[in-house]
């Protein structure tokens, strides 16, 4: 049964002797190599909040790992981030085996420099509850070697040089896992766009139904939440197939809709708004002139 309570790390240092490691070199960055990770042992389950980012690159894991709503299988090589503050679980059935990588970053490292503020728009340290990053031999290669140029760095003599070094190579290793992580929903089309269907269905369905009127328009969050992925992971899917946020496709869908009604000179355009979940016609009346560039009025003349 998983601990009630998790273990929060709040260094790097708390990390290392929880693994039973030596205390690292750095006390704001550590590379790990998981061959050294033997600490624990036995049937039960771990849960640890980390108030420093990770970036693990895993093979060969023979227990379990809970991220967000995902569990995660590390019979290929994955790589996969956590933000701090973010809880995550390790089911150990033995004592725990695994082979690859582990790069710990502590926020403080980042201040006053250019990753300070990008760290934030890379969109696979939100909890990926759809997939982690699953990478070729030669993808794999490519970032480990980002991961030890940084573990020599910190291992040398560190001069004024060496923070910009580190901060560098960082950045590297986060445009590849952005560039690999579009390969991978271009290269998933399929399930892709069976996600595209399933968004187009649930939207039909809310937009039928009396939600509108009950919770008003849908959030970003709801439509993630019953799709069961993360709001960052579906806009990020999202743009890459077709170069829209899922905000946009909730207007969209509502545009679409309010083009039907409008349709009707049975209604009025406040009944319109109001069976669309606005309160006030003036906001419908916005947003629908600003995606079709006509009033809802114009809009409707043809029809008259």
């Amino acid at each position: 049964m998983a601990n009630l309570q998790p273990h929060r790390n709040k260094t790097i240092s708390d990390y290392h002797k929880l693994m039973g490691l030596p205390k690292p070199e750095h006390p704001l960055i550590s590379v790990i190599n998981l061959n050294s990770i033997k600490h624990l042992s036995g049937n039960r389950s771990v849960t640890m909040v980390d108030e420093f980012y990770s970036i693990a690159l895993k093979r060969n894991f023979n227990g379990k790992m809970k991220y967000g709503q995902q569990q995660y299988d590390f019979d290929e090589g994955i790589l996969f981030f956590i933000s701090p503050g973010q809880v995550f679980s390790i089911e150990i059935k033995e004592e725990i085996k695994h082979t690859g990588w582990l790069l710990l970053i502590h926020p403080d490292f980042f201040w006053n420099t250019s990753l300070a503020r990008l760290v934030k728009k890379y969109e696979f340290f939100s909890y990926s509850v759809s997939e982690a990053l699953h990478l070729s031999d030669k993808e794999e290669t490519m970032l480990l070697g980002i991961m030890q140029n940084i573990e020599q760095e910190y291992h040398s003599n560190i001069d004024k040089f060496s923070q910009s070094v580190i901060i560098a190579q960082l950045e590297l290793l986060l445009t590849y896992a952005d560039r690999f992580y579009h390969r991978q929903f271009l290269t998933r089309k399929i399930a892709n766009h069976n996600t595209l269907d399933s968004l187009d269905d649930l939207l039909n369905a809310y937009f039928e139904s009396d939600d509108l009127l009950v919770k008003g328009l849908p959030t970003v969050q709801y439509v993630a939440d019953q799709l069961n992925i993360s709001p960052n992971y579906l806009s990020g899917l999202l743009k890459v197939l077709t170069g829209q946020s899922t905000q946009q496709h909730i207007h969209n869908k509502l545009i679409d809709k309010a083009k039907e009604r409008l349709s009707n000179n049975n209604l009025s355009i406040s009944e319109i708004a109001y069976q669309l979940g606005f309160e006030h016609s003036q906001s419908f009346n916005k947003l629908f002139k600003k995606k079709t560039n006509l009033s809802p009025t114009a809009y409707r003349n043809p029809f008259n």
